[in-house]
C-alpha cells in the first residue's frame, strides 16, 4: 500500500553551509558522433533539432518491457490488493510479473495457516485469478512458478512416493586382507531425512583399495576388482571373506527419497516435497496437481489472455548422497551400452564430495557419461515434458537450467526462454553459455533474474542495478525479471511492509523489494522505459556472434570461460558464445558461406580446447569429432588449442573408439580451414590467418563490450563500458576511442538510438570503408550506447542526401533543423572535413565560460514510518546550501531518506542570445534524478552519466534550474528499525555534484 501522509515541519533552522552565489551559464548535450562523446546524452525536445523518432523504439511494447519477480506470502493475499499492485506495476511501465510464493523473512510460519492460505489453496487460486484478470485489463502478462519457492515441488506426494526426488545413499566398511566381514549390510553414512520411511537396497559391492588412485579427498580403488555381493545378502545381513591381496571396502547403495522440501517452507498442507526431475513420474505429479487444484475454468481462460510463462528456478536438488532416479541404470545402459552398477564407486557422493576414485582417466570418463545420462533424462522427462504441457495452456516455459552437473547449454536450446541470474552467475561467460543454446535453437529471449544483492535490502540503488545489467546485456541477456516486488502486507511486519527476503536471519536481507514503498518509485518509469528500449533492440532480429566456443561439458553458473577470448578477445571487440555436443545435431548446425548457423548467430569460426571441467583434458566424443569434420569440410574455420594429437574420448570408449577419435581428429587437423595452436596467445593470429575478423574492431584493448543483432538489413549494436565480472579489478575507467562496426547494408548510415529518451539521431560525424563504419565512442564506466546502421531515412530523418563530416576540430558535429552544425564549448574557428572531401571553416564567438553551481535551495520530503506498516509519513525540511554535500553530512538530514528538490537560479548576461546552448552536468547523484529548467521538465536523465542538453531552454536574465533526487530507504531504516538495519552503513544521499553549466556555441556549416 504505502500511503503517504505529509506532515509539514515548521521552525526548522535553515542551514547555510558556505557562502552563497548563483550565477552560471549552461550545460550541453554531447554530440553522439563527436570525439568528445559518441554516446552523448539525449537532446531535449527543445534541443533535439532534426532528431527523428522510431515509434516502436520510443514506446516499446509491453512484451519487451521488464518484469518483476512478485513475491507473495503464499496465499495470504487479498484480491483487491493484488489488483492494486498490478496497477502499480503497470503504471511504473513494467510489462508483467512472475508470481512466486516466497517468505524467507517470516520466522513464525504459523501465521500463514497453510491449510487455508498455502500455495495452491483456494485463497492462492483466487489471488492468481485476480492477478490474471487485472493484468488482462492492463495489458500485462503473468508468469507462474511451477511450485512454491524452489525447487519444483507439490503437495500430495510423500518422500517415499515414486514421484518424489531420490538419492543414492551409500554405506561402507573396510575389510582387511583375508578377513571376513559378517554383519548387517552397511548402513548409509547419513541418516534418512525426516519423513523418509522406505528404502531399497540397489547393490552391495566389494572393491580393492589402490592408493595409487587416491586423491587428496578420494580413496583409490581398482575398477577391475569391483564385484557384486548382492546375492550373498540374506535378511539384511552379509558374510564375505576378502581376498588376501590387499585391503577391501564393502559398499552398499541404498535408493531412498531425499525428503527435500521447497525453500523456507512449509508452504502447503500437506507439505510439498520436491519432485523427481529425472523421471516422467515427477513431472506428472506437477501437472496432475495443477490440473486438479489450480487450473480452474477461470484460470485456464485467463491464461490464454494474460498468461506469460511457467517458470522454474535453478535446479537446487540438495542431498547428502548422489542425486538419483530408479531409471538411471537402464538409461545409462541405453545411452552408453554398458552397465552403470560396477562404476558406482566413482560416482557416489557424501555431502557433494566424491568418495572413491579409480584411475584418473577412467574416473573422468565414468563421471562424464553419468552426468551426460542425467542430462538426457532431465531434458526429456522434465524440461521437454513441461514445455509441452505449458504450451497446451498457452504458456511458454522459462527456466534456470543449472544447479546440477548437467548440460545447461543443451537445455537452453529446449526452453522457450532460458534464464540466468545476476547474483549466482560469476561472470558474463555464464550468460554466453545460455545464449549459445538459445540462438542455435532459433529462440529469441534470454532472461535474467536481475538485481539481487546480499545484505542490500533497502540500500540498493538503481545505479547499481544498471551497472550490473550493462554487461549482462552485452553477453546476450535481453529480458529482465527484476528481483523483486513484494506483496505489501503481512501480520506483524514493520514499515515499509512485507518483504520476502528481509529481515534475513535477523539482519538486512537480499535486495530489493521495489514498489511505492521506495522514494525512487516516482522515477522508476524512466528506468523501465530505458530497460524496455534496450530489450526492444536486443530482441530485434537475430543475435550475431563472431565465434562459437565448443564446450565438451555444457555446464554454466561456473565462472569458467574460454581461453584467449575471455581474457583477450573481448577486450579487442570479439564476441563469443558456447556450444555443446547436442547443439551440433540441431537443424541449424549447417554451414553456408563460411558461417555456422547462417540464419542465426552466423558464427565465423569454431574454437575448441581441453575440457576445463576435467583438468583441461583434450577430449572429444566420436560423434562430436565427426561433426567438427563435417562442419569444416562445409567451409567453417576451426581453431584447436592444445595437444590434439593426444585426444581421448570424453566418456568410456567402446572397443576401438579411442583409435577412431584419434583418426578423425588427425583428419580434422589436415583440413585447410583448421589451425592447431599450443599457446593460447596464438589464437588471435590463427583466426587472422583463417581470414576471420570480428564485427567490432578497435585498435587497442578496451573495456568496451558489445552485442550485435541484425534485422532486415539493419545492424544494431549495443555497446557498454563494462567488465567481464563485477569483482574484476581494477575498476573500469572511461573509454574514448574509435570503433569500427560491420554493416550488412552497403550504403547503411549510422544512427544513435537513445534508450533513455527514445530518440533516434543520424550521426553526423563518421567514416566509412566498404562494409564498415567507424565512429568515435566515449563512455564513462557502465555507460551504454546503441548504434543502428541502416538505410538513410530509416528513423524518419531527412539527412540522407546531405554530406556528413568525416572529421572536425569542433567538439561536436550534428544534424539539426538548420542542417549540418558544429558545436564547441570554446570560441574559435573550427575546420570540418565533409564526406565529399570539401573542408569548411566555422567561427564561434564569445562563448561564456563554464560555471559551477554551488548555491541551492533544498526542499526535502523525509519518509518515515506511519500509522501502520504500509503507511508512510512525510516530514518536510527546507534548507539553504552554499555547497553541495551528502545528506549524511547535514545534521538535519543525516538519517533521512526520501525525495529532495534542489532549486537554483542562474542569471545570464545580455549577451546570451541566439547561437548558444548549454550542457548541465550533475556530477554524482544518489539515487535517481529528474531535471526541470524554467518549468520545462527535461527528457529522462541517463542515471549512469547524468548530463543533459538544455538546448535553447535558457535565456537572458533569470533561469530556474531544479533537480529532483530520490534516495533509497536504508538511512531512515537504520534508525527506525535498528534491530534489523542498524548495521547498515549510513550512505551518502542527494545531489553531490559538482554541478556545472557548460555553455556551447553552435553554427551551421557553410
Amino acid at each position: 500500500m504505502n500511503d503517504h501522509t505529509a506532515v509539514p515541519r515548521t521552525g526548522l533552522p535553515r542551514r547555510t553551509l558556505l557562502a552563497a552565489a548563483a550565477t552560471a551559464t549552461a550545460a550541453g548535450a554531447v554530440d553522439w558522433a563527436a570525439a568528445g562523446r559518441a554516446s552523448a546524452a539525449p537532446a531535449t525536445a527543445a534541443a533535439s533539432g532534426a532528431a527523428g523518432s522510431s515509434l516502436p523504439f520510443a514506446r516499446p511494447d509491453r512484451a519487451v518491457r521488464p518484469k518483476f519477480r512478485w513475491w507473495w506470502p503464499d496465499g495470504l493475499v487479498q484480491p483487491d490488493e493484488i489488483r492494486r499492485e498490478i496497477d502499480q506495476i503497470a503504471d511504473a511501465g513494467f510489462g508483467g510479473a512472475e508470481i512466486a510464493a516466497v517468505h524467507h523473512s517470516v520466522t513464525d510460519t504459523a501465521q500463514l495457516d497453510t491449510a487455508r492460505h498455502g500455495w495452491g489453496s483456494a485463497a492462492w487460486v483466487a489471488g492468481v485469478e485476480a492477478a490474471l484478470s487485472q493484468a488482462a485489463r492492463r495489458g500485462l502478462t503473468i508468469d507462474l512458478t511451477i511450485g512454491p519457492s524452489w525447487p519444483a515441488a507439490v503437495p500430495g506426494i510423500t518422500p517415499d512416493s515414486d514421484a518424489a526426488v531420490k538419492e543414492l545413499a551409500h554405506g561402507a566398511v573396510t575389510v582387511a586382507p583375508g578377513a571376513t566381514y559378517t554383519g548387517p549390510v552397511p548402513e548409509p553414512v547419513h541418516q534418512a531425512a525426516s519423513g523418509v520411511t522406505a528404502r531399497k537396497l540397489l547393490v552391495v559391492q566389494a572393491a580393492r583399495v589402490n592408493t595409487a588412485n587416491s586423491t587428496r579427498k578420494e580413496t583409490g580403488l581398482d575398477l577391475d576388482s569391483v564385484r557384486d555381493l548382492t546375492s550373498g545378502v540374506t535378511d539384511g545381513a552379509l558374510s564375505w571373506t576378502a581376498p588376501d591381496d590387499g585391503t577391501w571396502v564393502v559398499i552398499a547403495y541404498w535408493v531412498r527419497g531425499s525428503g527435500q522440501t521447497p525453500e523456507a517452507g512449509p508452504h502447503t498442507d500437506p507439505p510439498a516435497y520436491v519432485v523427481d526431475h529425472f523421471s516422467a513420474a515427477g513431472t506428472r505429479a506437477v501437472t496432475d496437481f495443477w490440473e486438479k487444484h489450480i487450473l480452474t475454468k477461470s484460470v485456464r481462460r485467463l491464461l490464454k489472455v494474460s498468461g506469460g510463462a511457467l517458470f522454474e528456478d535453478s535446479i537446487e536438488l540438495e542431498t547428502d548422497g548422489l542425486q538419483w532416479t530408479p531409471g538411471l541404470p537402464d538409461a545409462f545402459r541405453e545411452h552408453t551400452g554398458r552397465s552403470l552398477l560396477p562404476l558406482l564407486p566413482a560416482l557416489v557422493l557424501d555431502n557433494s564430495n566424491q568418495v572413491y576414485a579409480f584411475e584418473a582417466a577412467v574416473t573422468r570418463q565414468i563421471r562424464h557419461d553419468f552426468w551426460e545420462t542425467v542430462s538426457t533424462l532431465v531434458n526429456k522427462h522434465h524440461f521437454t515434458a513441461l514445455r509441452t504441457w505449458a504450451h497446451s495452456l498457452g504458456l511458454q516455459l522459462r527456466s534456470q537450467p543449472y544447479g546440477l552437473q548437467t548440460d545447461a547449454i543443451a537445455t537452453a536450446s529446449i526452453l522457450d526462454i532460458a534464464e540466468g541470474e545476476s547474483l549466482g552467475f560469476k561472470n558474463l561467460d555464464d550468460y554466453r553459455c545460455l545464449a549459445g543454446g538459445r540462438d542455435m535453437a532459433g529462440n529469441t529471449v534470454l532472461s535474467c533474474e536481475a538485481g539481487a544483492y546480499t545484505g542490500s535490502a533497502y540500500s540498493t540503488t538503481w545505479q547499481r542495478f544498471l551497472r550490473t545489467m550493462g554487461g549482462a546485456y552485452a553477453a546476450g541477456v535481453n529480458q529482465t525479471v527484476v528481483h523483486g516486488f513484494s506483496y505489501a502486507e503481512f501480520p506483524g511486519v514493520n514499515w515499509p511492509g512485507y518483504a520476502a527476503f528481509t529481515p534475513y536471519k535477523g539482519v538486512a536481507g537480499y535486495g530489493e523489494s521495489w514498489g511505492p514503498r521506495h522514494p525512487t518509485w516516482k522515477h522508476v518509469p524512466d528506468i523501465s522505459d530505458y530497460l524496455g528500449r534496450v530489450h526492444q533492440v536486443l530482441q530485434t532480429g537475430r543475435a550475431k556472434a563472431d565465434v562459437a566456443v565448443f564446450r565438451q561439458t555444457g555446464y554454466t553458473a561456473t565462472g569458467i570461460g574460454a581461453s584467449w577470448f575471455t581474457a583477450t578477445g573481448i577486450t579487442l571487440g570479439w564476441t563469443h558464445q558456447f556450444l555443446s555436443g547436442p547443439l551440433l545435431d540441431l537443424p541449424s548446425a549447417t554451414v553456408r558461406k563460411g558461417r555456422l548457423a547462417p540464419e542465426g548467430p552466423a558464427y565465423k569460426a569454431l574454437f575448441v580446447e581441453g575440457d576445463f571441467f576435467y583438468g583441461s583434458t583434450v577430449t572429444l566424443a566420436l560423434k562430436d569429432a565427426r561433426a567438427l569434420l563435417r562442419l569444416t569440410r562445409a567451409g567453417l574455420p576451426i581453431v584447436l588449442l592444445g595437444a590434439w594429437d593426444t585426444v581421448v574420448p570424453s566418456g568410456i570408449p567402446d572397443t576401438g573408439e579411442a583409435a577412431q577419435v584419434l583418426s578423425v581428429v588427425k583428419e580434422l587437423l589436415a583440413q585447410p580451414l583448421v589451425r592447431q595452436v599450443t599457446d593460447k596467445a596464438a589464437v588471435g593470429d590463427a583466426l587472422t590467418a583463417l581470414g576471420v575478423k570480428p564485427d567490432v574492431v578497435h585498435a587497442s584493448a578496451s573495456t568496451l563490450l558489445n552485442a550485435h543483432r541484425v534485422a532486415d538489413g539493419v545492424d544494431y549494436y549495443y555497446l557498454v563500458n563494462g567488465k567481464h565480472a563485477e569483482t574484476v579489478k581494477p575498476p573500469v575507467a572511461a573509454v574514448d576511442h574509435e570503433v569500427t562496426l560491420h554493416r550488412t547494408t552497403a550504403k547503411g548510415v549510422p544512427y544513435l538510438l537513445d534508450p533513455w529518451t527514445g530518440k533516434a539521431e543520424r550521426l553526423a560525424r563518421y567514416t566509412e570503408d566498404g562494409d564498415s563504419v567507424t565512429v568515435r565512442v566515449t563512455l564513462q564506466p557502465a555507460e551504454t550506447l546503441v548504434v543502428a546502421i541502416g538505410r538513410p531515412g530509416l528513423f524518419g530523418d531527412r539527412n540522407g542526401a546531405r554530406p556528413y563530416a568525416t572529421g572536425s576540430e569542433a567538439d561536436e558535429v550534428r544534424f539539426t533543423d538548420a542542417g549540418l552544425t558544429v558545436r564547441s564549448a570554446a570560441a574559435g574557428t573550427y575546420r570540418t572535413v565533409l564526406s565529399k572531401g570539401r573542408a569548411v571553416s566555422t567561427s564561434l564567438k564569445d562563448i561564456p565560460e563554464p560555471t559551477e553551481l554551488t548555491s541551492w535551495k533544498l526542499h526535502v520530503q523525509d519518509w518515515r514510518p506511519g500509522a501502520s506498516a504500509t503507511r508512510t509519513t512525510v516530514v518536510e525540511h527546507d534548507l539553504t546550501l552554499d555547497a553541495l554535500v551528502p545528506w549524511s553530512q547535514i545534521p538535519e538530514l543525516a538519517d533521512v531518506s526520501g525525495i529532495g528538490r534542489y532549486r537554483t537560479t542562474v542569471t545570464l548576461e545580455r549577451g546570451w542570445s541566439g547561437g548558444y546552448g548549454a550542457r548541465l552536468e550533475l556530477g554524482a547523484v544518489t539515487d535517481t534524478c529528474r531535471v526541470t529548467v524554467n518549468g520545462h521538465r527535461l527528457d529522462p536523465v541517463d542515471q549512469i552519466r547524468p548530463v543533459v542538453d538544455l538546448g535553447g531552454l535558457l535565456g537572458r536574465g533569470a533561469n530556474v534550474i531544479e533537480v529532483e533526487v530520490a534516495t533509497p530507504l536504508a538511512n531512515r531504516l537504520r534508525v527506525s528499525d535498528p534491530g534489523v538495519y542498524g548495521g547498515v552503513a549510513r550512505a551518502a544521499y542527494g545531489l553531490l555534484g559538482p554541478v556545472r553549466l557548460v555553455p556551447y556555441g553552435e553554427a551551421r556549416i557553410g
